[in-house]
């Protein structure tokens, strides 16, 4: 049986839908871009900070925290999503909806925030570092009040940069059950032999990337000139 695409865009029934979908959308990603970018800021920290020339240098603790992010960051987001199943079910109490999708979304930002600060660090001018010490300043403060701003342009862009990572993983965890975007599309689009709907939902992901990308320049822009 052959079925034909119907190509209609209803606003009474798909219209509710859409803005549902990008609510559950919204909600998973800036809740894994909050939770999982400021405790990848400080696990970035941790990795600049005990890299070999670092300020509490020490090859061990390098080695395992490295370690942990080469772990995870290779591992494709639809397989990992289904392998922490359990601790999803552990942590949230389900393996379905926009909660259950968060958990390993938050551990996949950790670890991805975590290098992009390691690297944007790394370019930093350690003159900053060394000038912070020699006034006075302990390792602590040097890193987070003397460093962090002085990287902050670069890691507003990489924040921004993010922001689409963590968009494509919401997409993906919509086509396994966790509602947003994602499910939208294959359900009432790609289910349905319905492009215009699948396109509406391409549309809007477009929307929300450049938004984002456009905040993030413009935060950036204000940052190096201030």
């Amino acid at each position: 049986m052959i079925v034909h695409a119907t190509n209609e865009w209803t606003w009474d029934y798909d219209g509710p839908l859409l803005r549902q979908a990008i609510g559950e959308t919204l909600q998973m990603v800036l809740a894994a871009l909050v939770i999982g970018g400021i405790i990848g800021l400080v696990y970035g920290l941790a990795l600049y900070s005990t890299r070999r020339g670092g300020l509490y240098q020490s090859r061990w603790a390098y080695g395992v925290l490295s370690f942990v992010v080469n772990l995870i960051r290779p591992i494709p987001f639809i397989i990992f999503l289904t392998a922490v199943r359990p601790a999803t079910l552990a942590i949230t109490g389900t393996t379905l909806g926009v909660q259950a999708a968060i958990f390993p979304m938050t551990v996949v930002t950790i670890v991805a925030t975590a290098r992009l600060v390691e690297q944007n660090l790394v370019s930093a001018d350690p003159g900053v570092i060394e000038a912070a010490r020699a006034m006075g300043a302990s390792k602590v403060n040097a890193l987070v009040r003397v460093l962090v701003p002085e990287a902050l342009a670069p890691l507003i862009l990489g924040y921004a940069f993010l922001f689409v990572g963590i968009l494509d993983m919401s997409a993906v965890a919509g086509a396994v059950g966790a509602g947003g975007l994602g499910n939208f599309a294959i359900q009432y689009g790609y289910n349905r032999y319905n492009d215009v709907v699948t396109w509406v939902a391409v549309a809007v992901i477009i929307v929300l990337v450049q938004l984002a990308q456009m905040l993030g320049n413009t935060l950036a822009r204000r940052v190096l000139h201030r």
